[in-house]
């Protein structure tokens, strides 16, 4: 395998990623069958839904074994990954996921299990954090530090994508745009190993897009969505890892935690500024709401196409930034990146006072 990959790179990614495509699609149908026989709908009382007609949340269960038979296939064992771990951490999501999404899982439950998955990632498997790489002044961690701010970061980014999947296409598009340019990166530090993996989780939600486009057969569910938010997660913390100071080597990617923070900016800063508006007004952070961005943007009267391409774009313009301005430093460029991030919800708070008073105005912009 490992012959051929260093004989045929290119076609050696573009097979993966076509395989990986083919089971999604050829799993689908056999899903939305099982589904419609055993009338396994999406639930149409929650105000957060844009459907007028039951929809089954089986689509995850497509790209789980999608990617798995892929990764198992294609992929191969390195040190730099350990993949029983890491499809271990994946098998106990996808059954909590399919709970989720046929019987429902207390918040609590959810929150537990996404820990055990993420102490299985950083404490056996090694996948952590092992300094903040000079950010705000901050390198070295000690070992406690250094796994517990991994599986927060693991469990946040799971989150992310979670709640991002509130719109046809937006956590798959999301999806294909964060694996897939880790997977660049990766061929290009020729940590083939994981750009394979990467390019899996690419191609199998690639397949599932093709169903989950307006209007959509089927969504994702949280079998789907927790996969996917728990693949990129790992992906970014061995590309920071692997992008490492050391006494010996050197970074193949500079600013590597800043491009990383640009990648996932999108489903990152749309959690963190909803969990922060629920904590201010007093509820819950896990009280559900249509306070997302995404959600905003529909009000705007956009498609759930135009609202994917538009946070898409925002996500690509915040990796143009550190690619363009990568000599100012990660510290610098995070802070960058999130006020790119607040202009844009500030324009977006601007355009709906507008919609809302029927007056474009400048005092709109500040109440």
């Amino acid at each position: 395998m490992q012959e051929y990959l260093h004989t045929y790179p290119i076609l050696y990614y573009l097979f993966i990623i076509a395989f990986s495509i083919m089971i999604t699609v050829l799993a689908i149908p056999s899903i939305l069958h099982i589904a419609r026989e055993r009338h396994l709908y999406d639930d149409l009382g929650s105000f957060r839904k844009h459907h007028d007609h039951g929809i089954p949340r089986l689509g995850g269960v497509g790209i789980f074994v999608s990617f798995t038979i892929t990764s198992l296939l294609f992929g191969f064992a390195d040190k730099s990954l350990p993949i029983n771990y890491l499809l271990t951490a994946c098998i106990i999501l996808f059954a909590m996921g399919l709970k989720d999404d046929l019987t429902g899982v207390h918040s609590t439950t959810k929150f537990i299990m996404q820990f055990i998955v993420a102490a299985i990632l950083v404490v056996l498997g090694n996948i952590r954090l092992t300094s903040m790489y000079g950010i705000f002044g901050v390198t070295e961690l000690p070992y406690f530090l250094s796994a517990l701010l991994s599986i927060l970061l693991i469990m946040l980014i799971v989150n992310a994508f979670n709640l991002i999947d509130g719109i046809d296409g937006l956590a798959s598009v999301t999806c294909m745009m964060v694996n897939g340019t880790f997977a660049v990166l990766f061929i290009y530090m020729k940590h083939y190993e994981l750009a394979a993996v990467a390019l899996a989780m690419v191609g199998a939600t690639t397949g599932f897009l093709k169903f989950n486009l307006s209007p959509a057969k089927i969504f994702m569910g949280d079998t789907g969505s927790l996969l996917i938010g728990l693949i990129s997660a790992v992906m970014a913390l061995k590309f920071i890892e692997l992008n490492k100071f050391t006494n010996t080597s050197m970074p193949a990617v500079y600013n590597a935690p800043a491009l990383t923070f640009a990648i996932l900016i999108g489903p990152i800063f749309d959690t963190l500024r909803v969990f922060t508006m629920r904590i201010a007004n007093g509820v819950s952070p896990f009280t559900a709401d249509r306070n997302h961005m995404h959600h905003r943007i529909l009000t705007l009267g956009y498609s759930h196409i135009q609202t994917t391409l538009i946070l898409a774009g925002l996500n690509a313009l915040c990796v143009v930034i550190v690619l363009v301005f990568g000599y100012v430093g990660n510290s610098t460029l995070i802070l960058l990146i999130t006020g790119v991030s607040l202009l844009f919800n500030w324009f977006i708070t601007f355009l709906t006072r507008s919609k809302e008073r029927e007056n474009l105005a400048l005092r709109n912009l500040f109440a």
